[in-house]
């Protein structure tokens, strides 16, 4: 079992995002605290897990947490500010939405996922891996996972045409194909090289 982690006073939140790859759709964050007295066996990297499996622990997750959100930057923000500050923005609204069954919880640590820490009110460090590492943080990416996975399939409703049903909007061939004979659609990244390239 990935290890719990608590600052010598208050709370640590885990943090991770999911959607950075991709040529459409939001990029994804989530925070979460962990209830050291209620733990939630196979918590791990999402990428690593059954989208069946991520289902699963997502609801144990939101059921047993100290406190968890999701919040995301939209495709308008990671074209006008780039991806990794677009990623940095989705985890400070994440850690500053933060709440529990009784109210707003305020996190005295963060752990973040990867090389990069946005900028918050509490502590801040990065840890590369992190997400297979820390329980919190791969809570963390469990939730923002599914969550932008949801997403993608309410976008596959609209935009049939793309597939995002099966790939998310990351740049398969089957993507890209569709990218080619449609071109872009409005929840697509322009400011990406292959879809500026493939989608005008």
């Amino acid at each position: 079992m990935l290890p719990f982690l608590r600052p010598p006073e208050g709370l640590v939140c885990g943090v991770d995002e999911a959607g950075r790859g991709p040529l459409a759709g939001p990029v994804v964050a989530a925070a979460v605290i962990l209830d050291p007295s209620r733990p939630i066996d196979g918590l791990n990297d999402s990428k690593k897990l059954s989208a069946r499996k991520r289902t699963f622990l997502a609801g144990e997750i939101r059921a047993s947490a100290l406190a968890w959100a999701v919040a995301e930057a939209s495709v308008e923000e990671i074209d006008r500010i780039n991806i990794l500050h677009a990623s940095l923005l989705a985890m400070q609204r994440a850690v500053a939405a933060l709440a529990g069954a009784d109210g707003p919880v305020i996190a005295s640590h963060a752990l973040v996922d990867g090389t990069h820490c946005p900028e918050l009110s509490c502590s801040v460090e990065a840890i590369i891996g992190g997400d297979g590492k820390v329980a919190a943080i791969a809570a963390a990416s469990i939730l923002a996972k599914t969550v932008r996975d949801a997403g993608m399939l309410k976008l596959h409703a609209a935009y049939p045409q793309y597939g995002f049903d099966r790939h998310m909007g990351y740049p398969t061939a089957l993507h890209l194909k569709a990218l080619q004979e449609h071109g872009a659609s409005p929840q697509h990244r322009r400011s990406y090289a292959l879809v500026a390239r493939l989608g005008a």
